[in-house]
């Protein structure tokens, strides 16, 4: 038997696997894509309630998210940090994605987007690495604040933040980056304010979305309420009547739009010894009111279980040739694992016959 043979059966058998990776990853690519192209685009302003595909602009709702290794202001991000010592692959160090809810516009008009259980397609748009010799790279600026931000911050808290010098968040990615001890690989995606989406999912009432709060939020950790004492809770308070439809009710001066930012739309029931605070604005109370209020027959986008959301980043044509070019690969990969195939057996075979 000829000694490259173990080698070369080897060798055969990842590439096998690899192709077969490959062909996997490339078929879900193809459907992907074929959800995308399979539903026209609809107008914001003219949507009725179903499954749609809409595409625009996004745009801030309540808050912004800050991307965690640049810091950057978005709807989503996705960041992670894989650590190598030597030939020891150390792992992730950091693996963390989360979302808000935000608005997406086209010319004719803007729609609420809730991104609980929604699959994000976005590319990377920070990748490097860093080395014990080389130093972590230029482009890394991890999150030293608070994970959220104001969504249209006034010129008075951007002085402030500006003048303010950072303060490292306990279990912060810059935590993380201060016990640095091997080769990282950095990746992030994210989602910012004035990128173009594609989305595909359900258009429904705002009344039809159970849990608002709940699908306003995506993150990988955190109490979701199906957790079973959550949600026991919840059907107690329900049969006992003590849980309130009318958020003036349940939340008080908290229900009133601009209240927690001290502007509040319409004056609030305060303590006679508590310093009165001033009323918003006309136009700024309107602006404050479109922010927070969802009227109940609103149409907005959220996940459903016949329909699950799907939020790719640029336009349609450029979101389905992505996954199609992903296909493309996957077929590459049929070649190589049918020839991968074809050698392991004559390696195998031959190693037999030897």
């Amino acid at each position: 038997m000829d000694g490259s043979t173990p080698q070369v059966a080897a060798l055969a058998a990842g590439g096998l696997v690899a192709g077969m990776a490959l062909l996997v990853r490339g078929f879900g690519g193809y459907r992907t894509a074929a959800r995308i192209g399979d539903i026209s685009t609809s107008a914001i302003g003219s949507l009725a309630v179903g499954e749609v595909r809409v595409s625009g602009t996004v745009q801030p709702a309540e808050v912004l998210l800050v991307s965690a290794l640049q810091s950057e202001p978005c709807v989503y991000y996705r960041a992670s940090i894989r650590e190598r010592r030597g030939d020891d692959d150390g792992g992730s160090v950091l693996d963390e994605e989360r979302a808000v809810g935000f608005r997406v516009r086209d010319p004719s008009g803007d729609l609420r987007v809730f991104p609980r259980d929604a699959r994000w397609d976005v590319p990377d748009r920070f990748r490097d690495r860093s080395s014990l010799l080389d130093g972590e790279p230029a482009a890394l600026r991890p999150r030293t604040g608070p994970l959220y931000a104001p969504a249209d911050p006034d010129r008075d808290a951007r002085v402030a933040a500006l003048l303010e010098p950072p303060v490292a968040a306990p279990g912060g990615p810059s935590a993380l980056l201060r016990a640095a001890g091997g080769d990282r690989t950095y990746a992030e995606a994210r989602v910012e304010p004035g990128d173009t989406v594609t989305i595909v999912g359900r258009a429904l009432p705002f009344a039809a979305l159970e849990s608002p709060a709940e699908a306003d939020l995506s993150s990988g950790s955190g109490v979701a309420l199906d957790d079973p004492e959550v949600a026991a809770s919840i059907a107690d308070a329900r049969a006992a009547g003590t849980l309130l439809d009318d958020p003036r009710q349940a939340w008080g001066n908290a229900a009133i739009p601009g209240f927690g930012i001290g502007r509040p739309a319409s004056a609030p029931a305060l303590d006679s010894a508590a310093n009165p605070l001033p009323l918003a604005a006309p136009d700024e109370a309107l602006r404050v009111a479109r922010t927070f209020d969802i009227g109940p027959e609103q149409l907005i986008l959220a996940a459903s279980p016949d329909a699950p959301l799907l939020i790719a980043f640029g336009g349609p044509t450029a979101a389905a040739t992505r996954h199609y070019d992903q296909f493309v690969v996957g077929l590459f990969g049929a070649i190589l694992a049918i020839g991968s195939a074809m050698v392991l057996a004559f390696a195998v075979g031959g190693s037999l016959g030897g």
